[in-house]
This record gives structure tokens, sequence and C-alpha cells, in this order.
């Protein structure tokens, strides 16, 4: 049966089983590379938000290998149309996950198809805050979800394509996208056209689109590369502690890996409820908006190591990418390995050994478990991917030498410019610069499945800090007499960040007494933030004698600290928590308002404490329930009108729309705490009484936990 013929009768057969056994007969769907290239593509799309939906007009051009009557594209659930400009009379006939193009190509000759779409993408391209009063925007997330959902695309990731994208969205807000902003030009009265051009391929899950009410600041590297950080209006104090580092980022990394940045331009924009922490779409990395931060949040909550993650894919990912899962290693752990040498020039030697040592006491405790991963292994975890591929190019750098390393990074690069790479292309630039057989290596750690936790302690005690820690973090289990004087030699000014914290930690072990006090009270004057973070981490119950101390955490430059020290001080001191409640009024803390939130619910349970207030301290607490708020900022509330058993009917209805909220670690943490109000026989009445008002699909996620 020919494959025109094949798709007729798809169309016309709905019987599962039929179509099951013609994708089983007909393996071209995964050969279709070795039959046509595509080469380019030019693609208008308008945004309709208010309808959660879009239209466009793709325009295709495309290299015939092999003859054959049918060749497709991704596509999923779009309705299509002809645009009568197509090179030839290319037939179009569309499944719910392909677009064929029929028609009888010539081999070696080159076509160009046009056609126009419609969908409402149900995944892939998020439509955030047009239905409350949050932020409206609209952006897009191909890894992992298809970009074939909003765009007719390859998913193929060994395909790459030269894609040009013509946005239309209204015209009060700005469109971000890949490549270099050619122009805009009117649309119409309300839409503006943002025409954007790539000058080099890309595999189409990092093709990415970003809309919202942004400003932005424009910076330049040392190489004149421009990269645009954008932010929103309200958050133009938030600038420059977020973006921090990101020039010396940039600079780093072209230096370090001996390659230009392979692109045309870079730009960086938050966005809100994003499903993870950064993407590092071609020239656009989209990030959450929990990054966004002011200076006092940097210590505890700061961009850099994304940052500096996502930077590095646009050459680990993006300009070179992974041929298969099992090559997957080349680009999480050569991204998580070159962010943490860019934190070392930032950070310094001593953060950089302790982030490997963090990371290697995981990898140790997953394979001693029995659970490690080889880092060939296209289903292992992220743990793996990420921070065995990283202590992996560390231990290899060590092996072969720094100059060596280096220049097998920049062959293995120029040698393999937008392709697609194996394990194998690195390794053998790696024997090449190196001169050495690296079958050890490979064996040790990209095969195995157990952590080399002998070679990677002796790497880290190449650091005299790491010595320094080691020696006393095996103190942990000694008497405390036996220990005494090392505590205290780790509290000396000025103080060690992580060995300072090991003492804080062996300190909170020992029973409280006038023999500890000294040691607690030298911590508290140290002066070091994250020493004294610790302190207020450890604690369960606060010292009389310390109670001044503890008090004096309420002023620290730090909402991690800030937020403990409250609740400790309010659990602690009964008669001051008046004074505690004072002394943290009209501190937000992180983006997810984790002091504000906190000193909400207790003002609402300390008797007494402006009582007149009370219900619409209540009213506050309630309303960061609702959708025109960020996820992390409605489950802290949630999180808290659960501890008070408070809920109003809104929250349920909030928290129903959580449910099938497109962030999976949010859409459980609703699901699981629906469960948990189920079971109790008020909260069920009370959801069943409400029933009626909610959408069907929440509707049916409650009916099917009611029964």
């Amino acid at each position: 049966m020919a494959l025109s013929a094949t798709v007729e009768f798809i169309e016309k057969m709905k019987n599962p089983l039929l179509l099951l056994l013609l994708i089983l007969t007909f393996p071209l769907f995964s050969q279709q590379n070795q039959v046509v290239d595509f080469i380019r593509a030019d693609a208008a799309v308008e945004l309709f938000p208010s309808e959660k939906m879009l239209k466009g007009k793709v325009q295709y051009e495309f290299k015939i290998f092999q003859q054959t009557d049918s060749i497709y594209l991704d596509a999923k659930n779009m309705v299509f149309s002809p645009s009568g400009k197509s090179t030839n009379k290319i037939k179009l006939s569309s499944t719910d996950e392909k677009l064929w193009l029929i028609y009888p190509f010539e081999t070696g000759k080159t076509y160009k198809v046009e056609f126009l779409y419609s969908a409402k993408p149900s995944r892939t391209m998020y439509f955030v805050g047009w239905e409350d009063s949050g932020s409206n925007q609209i952006w897009t997330q191909g890894q992992g979800k298809k970009t074939s959902y909003w765009l007719p695309s390859i998913d193929d990731l060994n395909k790459k394509i030269e894609f040009d994208l013509s946005i239309s969205a209204p015209k009060e807000y700005e469109v971000i996208a890949n490549g270099i902003l050619k122009n805009k030009t009117k649309l119409s009265d309300s839409v503006t056209t943002w025409n954007f051009d790539m000058e080099h391929p890309m595999s189409s899950y990092l093709v990415a689109l970003a809309v919202g009410k942004y400003s932005s600041k424009n910076i330049f590297s040392e190489s004149g590369v421009p990269i645009k950080l954008f932010y929103e209006p309200k958050d133009s104090l938030k600038v420059e502690p977020t973006y921090r580092h990101s020039k010396e980022i940039f600079d780093f990394l072209e230096n370090e890996i001996g390659v230009a940045f392979p692109w045309q331009d870079y730009k960086q924009v938050p966005v809100r409820d994003f499903l993870y922490a950064g993407m590092e779409n071609t020239t656009l990395t989209i990030f959450a908006e929990a990054f966004v931060i002011d200076s006092t949040a940097f210590i505890d909550r700061n961009f850099v190591n994304v940052n500096a993650h996502e930077l590095a894919h646009q050459w680990f990912g993006d300009y070179v990418t992974q041929a298969s899962d099992a090559d997957h290693w080349l680009q999480e752990g050569f991204a998580t390995y070159y962010a943490l040498l860019a934190e070392r020039q930032i950070f310094g030697d001593d953060y950089y050994y302790f982030k490997l040592y963090q990371t290697a006491e995981q990898l140790k405790s997953q394979s001693d478990e029995g659970k490690g991963e080889s880092l060939l292994n296209p289903k292992a975890s992220s743990l793996t991917f990420y921070q065995k591929g990283a202590w992996a190019l560390h231990i290899l750098r060590e092996k072969i030498g720094n100059d060596a390393f280096r220049k097998a990074v920049k062959n293995y690069l120029e040698k393999n410019p937008y392709k697609n790479v194996t394990t194998a292309d690195f390794i053998l630039e790696a024997e090449k610069s190196s001169g050495m057989d690296l079958f050890g290596f490979e064996k040790n750690w990209l095969q195995q499945t157990a952590f080399q936790a002998d070679e990677a302690l002796a790497s880290l005690r190449k650091s005299t800090f790491m010595v320094s820690f080691l020696n006393l973090a095996a103190m942990r289990e000694s008497d405390f007499q036996d220990k005494k004087q090392n505590l205290s030699e780790a509290l000396n000014f000025p103080v060690n960040d992580y060995l300072g914290q090991e003492a804080v930690q062996q300190l909170s072990k020992e029973a409280f007494s006038k023999e500890i006090l000294p040691l607690y009270k030298k911590a508290f004057a140290s002066e070091n933030i994250l020493v004294r973070q610790a302190i207020i981490t450890f604690t369960e119950n606060i010292p009389k004698e310390l109670q001044p101390e503890y008090e004096s955490l309420l002023k620290d430059d730090s909402y991690f600290t800030k937020e403990k020290a409250l609740l400790l001080l309010w659990l602690n001191f009964q008669e001051k928590q008046s004074t505690y409640l004072d002394a943290t009024e009209g501190i937000e803390g992180f983006p997810d308002k984790n002091v504000e939130l906190l000193r909400l619910t207790l003002n609402l349970v300390t008797p007494n404490y402006h009582p007149e207030k009370k219900k619409a301290v209540f009213k506050k607490l309630s309303a960061y329930t609702s959708p025109e708020f960020a996820y992390p900022i409605r489950e802290n509330a949630f999180g808290y009108l659960y501890q008070i058993n408070t809920f109003t009917a809104q929250n349920y209805k909030d928290l129903l729309q959580g449910c099938v909220h497109p962030v999976w670690r949010f859409q459980k943490f609703c699901r699981e705490l629906l469960d948990e109000l189920l079971e109790d026989a008020d909260h069920r009445e009370n959801l069943k009484n409400i029933l009626e008002g909610f959408p069907q699909n929440q509707q049916q996620i409650l009916n099917e936990k009611l029964n």
C-alpha cells in the first residue's frame, strides 16, 4: 500500500487496533531523516490570548533524498488548509499527530510547501494570567513537551532546521523569540507583528517565544555579543541582584570553553508558573520568576547557577545536540560542570569543592542503595545525568590535564557545529588531545553504575579546605570534650562558611550546657550570615541564656533566617510574640512571600494581637490561594490555611483549579491536600455543596475522589 493511500486509510478507519498495526507495518515514521531534509521554516503565528489559541502560516523548504510519495511533519491536534503558494500541488492530509505532505517527490529535488493552520495547544504553549488579574503572559516549553503542539515541526531532535519566526500579539505586549529582532510591523490597530531571524539551524524543541509586559536592560559581552535582560516593570529595583554576574558568567564561559558564542544574540526572560528552573532555548533562556530577587534574597536563592547552566547549554545542547537519550549527559553533565566552573570564578574554590562534596555524598548514597546508574543509561535520573556527568568531567580534566581537556572540548565543538553528537565523538577528541587511552575512564565513569567514591574522595582531598572540612566532619560521632577545641577553632574569625556551619551542626547534637554556651556566643558573634543561619536551622528549643542573640537573627539580611527565627522565637517566648510580629511587619521575603505568609498566620493565632484586624488579616492570607498569584505563593497559603484548618468556598475552588495546574509539583501538592481535606467530614460536606461551580475537568477530579 502506498503511503498516500495509507494516510487516507488511517483517516477513514477509527479502529485503534488497525491503526496500531499500520504504525507497526510502516517503520518509515522513524526513518524519515533518510528520505527528506527539512532545511528552513518561515513561520508566521498570531496569538489570541483570550481564546488560548493561535493561527499560523508556515512555509517549509526541504530536499528529497529518496523518491517517495509522502513525507510528514509532527503536528498535534491542528486544523490545516493550503495557502496556494507551494512549489507544486502538494496535497495536505492530517491526523491527530501528523501533517502529511503527499506528492510524487523526486530524488535530489528541493521543494517548498506553504500552509495555514490553527491550534489550541493543550501543552507546550501556556497562556498565564489571562483569566485573572495576574501577569498576562504567554510562554513556551518545548523540551519534554513537544513544540509540535503549537508549531508544525519535526520532534526528532536529530533533525535541525533554520526557523525564522514572525509573532503577532496585542500591541501593548513585548514579544521575545529565537534570533535577532529584525523589525516590528503593524498588523492592525490592536496587533503588532515581531519579526525574528535565525542564521543557523536548531532542533525544534529549542524553538520558543515569550510574551508579556516587559522592560529590558541591554548589555554586551567582551566579544560584542548583545545580551538583553528582561524584567517586568514592577521588578525594576530587582534587576541588578537578579542578573548579578551575568556579564561575568558570559565572558567566563566564552573564554573557558574556547569557542565563541555560536549565535547572534542572547536574551533572558522570567515568566510566571514556569515548569522548571530554566530552559535553554536557542538564544532565549526562559526562567522561573522565583529567581527575580532583591539583594537580601541573593545569599539564599540567587539566579547565578541557573543563569550559568542555561547559558552553557547554548554550546552544549543547542550548538551540538545529543544524538540519542544515551548521550543526554553530553548536555546536562556539561552544562552542570561549566555552571559550577562559573560559580567557582565568582564564589571561589571552597564553594566549588564543597558543591562537589555535596553531590558526591548524594551519588554515593544512591550507589550504596544499589540504585547507581550508568551515565549512558537513556533512562537515568537527573542526579546521574547532571551531577555524575559533572563529576565525570571533573575527573577527566584531572586525568588528562587542563590543556588537553580544553583542547578536546574546543575540537569537539568546532568539528560538529549545529550537528548531533555522541559520547564517542567527545571521547575521541579527549584521546587525541591527551594521547591517552581512556578505556578505563569510560568503564569507571561512563559505563559503571556504581559511583567511584574512592576516586572522588582522593580528588576532593587535593583541596586543603576540603581536608580541613573532612577532618572536622569525621568528628561528628566524637564526644564533645574530644572535639571541643576543634569546634572552637572552626569558629575563629574570619569564619569559613562551611567549617562554621559544620561546627554549628555538631554543636546542635549536644545537650545545651554552660560549657557549650561560649561556643554558641562565638558562632553568633562571627558576623557570618551562613553560620548564623545554621544556628537557627538546627535549633528546636531556644535557651533563655541566648534569647537576645536569637532575637538578633530577625535583623539578618536573609529571608530564610528571618522566617525561621520568627517561628522559633514565637514558639519559645510567648510573652514576646507581639514584639516579634511587630519586628517583621512589612517584610515579604522571597518571591513566594515566605515571611509575610508566616507572619499573617501567626497573627491569626496570637491571642490579643490586634483583634480588630483579624478579619482583614485572614482575608489577606486567604486571597493568596488565587490563580492571580504564582503557584509557590499559592502553595504556601494553602499550607498555612490547612494548619489553621480554615478554608473559604473560594479557597476550595482555588484548590480544585490547582489540581489541574500545568506545573506537576503544584498539581500533586493540591491533589494530596484535597485528599487530606476529604478525610474530614466538614471539609467533605463543604466541597460537595459547591461541586456544581467547578469546570468540568475539576468536577471530574472531585467526583472521583468523593466516590
